[in-house]
């Protein structure tokens, strides 16, 4: 069900619950919802020369980082290895061997690295792109997978570009590379490829953003959170997508929690809700890259301490990560949130009407809290983003 359909399915079985007024079918199809969210996969295979860094850049740790993919001057994979996001370990990137070697050969290459689990490939070149590339790629197009080629080490050639040239000029020097890759390829009869220069030290540079915004679009609706997500915040309208992408999912965590506030016993709703809001804010955390972990991969990578970081965040939820505790002291600065929480419970006393009355002030409580707390990290990965690009 990883489609949009499936998606519209969902929202229509939870609708159809709420008209049978039948509490415990509106939680479970909420539930079922969420939970294939959450565990959606996806695969990325990357092959060709300089990949190893462009691996290592695209999950957002440094090469020195002891989970990145190792690099070197000659080619370092001989075997097809899985490199987890850090954060989100169903978001895989498959470094896989050069095509055309003894043990993989052109013609069974896609069999033995097993092409099918594969939702696309991206072909790197450190320079040109070589026949064996186009074999691939041609091998490719016959399973209608999608594939790209990625040009890396523009930052290199700019900058060689540069110092041969008097009347250097970046834009023309990036035409320039850009066409010569593109004219080699259909020189092999390779028909419209689609090709995107990067450099693995800094990915706002050149097409990078670029190639995010084609894999958005390309991939299926559940796929394309889960790689927007996953994606390190190159841009500050990334950061932006991130959180709209998170508050398209905040009616069904209410949704989830006014199915709970409906269960006519004092307490239960206001516990669901706080194990509920942590297990959410940690993946609005998780996702703009705001853990411990992730600031200490982002100082290591951009060069700028990690306290320096540290410091232009506000929120109390960085430090020590999202705790029940910490949750309720911040709730408990707006005194709307609070009055809601109250008269929830206290609206369970009520005959006849007091149960729904309850469910929608537990769903105003988790939609509000939801939001608030997104606004407040949202603006905390903004800076911290400005901060490494300062």
């Amino acid at each position: 069900m990883g489609n949009q359909s499936g998606r519209q399915q969902i929202d229509t079985d939870i609708k159809e619950a709420l008209l049978k007024n039948d509490q415990h079918l509106v939680g479970a199809k909420i539930q079922e919802y969420l939970d294939e969210e959450q565990n959606v996969s996806l695969n990325i295979a990357e092959t060709g020369s300089g990949k190893s860094s462009f691996v290592n850049a695209f999950r957002g740790i440094d090469n020195e980082d002891e989970k990145a993919a190792p690099t070197g001057s000659v080619e370092t994979t001989m075997e097809v290895t899985p490199y987890p996001h850090p954060n989100y370990p169903n978001v895989t990137i498959w470094d896989l061997p050069g095509i055309g070697s003894i043990k993989y050969p052109t013609a069974k290459y896609l069999k033995k690295v097993g092409f099918e689990k594969f939702d696309f490939f991206i072909i790197i070149s450190a320079d040109r792109f070589k026949e064996n590339d186009v074999k691939l790629a041609k091998e490719i197009q016959k399973t209608k997978k999608k594939f790209y080629f990625v040009r890396s080490k523009i930052d290199h050639n700019v900058r060689d570009e540069e110092r041969s040239q008097r009347d250097f000029n970046e834009k023309r020097t990036l035409i320039q590379i850009r066409n010569n890759c593109i004219q080699g390829l259909q020189d092999q009869e390779l028909q419209s490829p689609q090709v995107f220069l990067v450099s693995s030290f800094d990915l706002k540079l050149y097409d990078f953003p670029k190639l995010v915004e084609t894999l958005k679009q390309e991939l299926p609706e559940l796929k394309k959170d889960a790689f927007l997500l996953a994606m390190p915040n190159i841009s500050l309208d990334m950061i932006k997508e991130k959180k709209k992408a998170f508050q398209a999912k905040v009616k069904y965590w209410a949704m989830l929690s006014a199915a709970v506030g409906g269960v006519p016993v004092p307490g239960v709703s206001a516990a669901v809700d706080i194990a509920l809001l942590v297990a959410v804010v940690t993946r609005y955390v998780l996702g703009f890259g705001l853990d411990i972990p992730s600031l200490k991969r982002m100082a290591n990578y951009s060069g700028v301490p990690y306290e320096e970081l540290k410091k232009v965040i506000k929120s109390t939820l960085i430090a020590t990560g999202v705790t029940s505790e910490l949750l309720v002291t911040l709730l408990s600065q707006f005194s709307t949130l609070g009055l809601l929480r109250a008269a929830e419970e206290g609206c369970k006393f009520i005959p006849i009407l007091g149960i729904p009355v309850s469910m929608g002030l537990s769903f105003t409580f988790t939609y509000s809290s939801l939001n608030m707390i997104l606004d407040i990290l949202a603006e905390d990965a903004e800076r911290v983003f400005t901060r490494v690009c300062s």
